[in-house]
């Protein structure tokens, strides 16, 4: 189980990524457009610089780290040989379900086939499948490297094998594996979104501002990161597709979507990827940042 490919060199992609090969594993790194995947190794690369500066590794540790990561524009070369695959693509089910489809198709018989949807059933995914025995849910958290949660989520047909096996790579990627079973949201965002969707709500209702809201958060509940900063880090976007998937599993009216956040969302203000959402994160704003700094 040394070969794992990461379909998806965004966020949670590059994360994925990194950790697998930070523990010697052999990374296939894959995402349809080169672009995209040299943004994601110089995140990597970036990312490691910092636990250098840091003196939690070693140059040599960084090097290492790097020369176990190969990228594939190819689908069909980059799982070739993987034991294991772990999805990190956008937040989409027709999206999973396609690159499920295929994957079925072009991995060996044995490979495992993971995804780190936050959101969607993992038995939906497993259906397209010809193994939902080998389909489960991996769901990192955050910063990857830094965060020790990963959400093992079981789909209706997942095997007690595929199961402990996903478990104990997770252990020895040094994270905490947690059981979940498949229901929209699963756990962390099944709480974590309503909360996100609360304080948006309290904000489109007038009742205090962004900063006001977020320093209640973390002054009075002791969250290191208010609730609207953590939605622009997340996304707006992936906050507004986890409530749909909750609201549409559900059926209830306590996961709709404010409709600040929606408008938002379809207005482009997406949060840190997007340069503004309830912060602004512009180079703009940054070089003010510095000059009052110096002022």
């Amino acid at each position: 189980m040394k070969n794992v490919a990461v379909i998806g060199a965004g966020t949670m992609g590059n994360g994925i990524a990194h950790t697998f090969a930070q523990f010697d594993y052999k990374v296939q790194l894959i995402d349809i457009s080169q672009a995209s995947l040299d943004r994601g190794m110089t995140t990597i690369t970036k990312n490691l610089d910092r636990m250098v500066a840091k003196e939690k590794i070693s140059e040599e540790d960084k090097a290492r780290t790097l020369g176990n990561i190969t990228t594939y524009t190819s689908l069909e070369e980059g799982v070739e040989y993987a034991s294991l695959v772990v999805e990190a693509a956008t937040e989409n089910v027709n999206l999973k379900l396609k690159i499920f489809e295929d994957l079925d198709k072009l991995c060996p018989d044995d490979t495992i086939l993971a995804t780190n949807t936050s959101s969607i059933s993992i038995t939906q995914i497993a259906a397209v499948t010809s193994r939902p025995e080998m389909v489960i849910g991996m769901h990192f958290m955050n910063p990857v490297p830094i965060m020790k949660l990963v959400e093992i989520i079981k789909g209706y047909n997942t095997s007690q094998e595929t199961y402990a096996t996903v478990a104990e790579i997770s252990e020895k990627l040094n994270k905490v594996p947690v059981e979940v079973n498949d229901y929209p949201g699963f756990v962390a965002n099944r709480i974590l979104m309503p909360m996100i969707n609360e304080a948006i709500e309290t904000l489109y209702n007038g009742v205090a501002g962004v900063q006001e809201i977020d320093t209640v958060m973390k002054l009075g509940m002791a969250h290191p990161m208010g609730p609207l900063q953590l939605a622009d880090f997340i996304g707006l976007d992936v906050c507004l597709s986890i409530l749909n998937v909750m609201y549409e599993g559900f059926k209830n009216p306590k996961y709709a979507p404010c409709p600040l956040l929606v408008n938002m969302v379809m207005a482009g203000k997406l949060g840190v990827k997007s340069g503004e959402g309830f912060y602004d994160y512009s180079e703009s704003r940054k070089a003010e940042k510095v000059a009052a700094m110096f002022a």
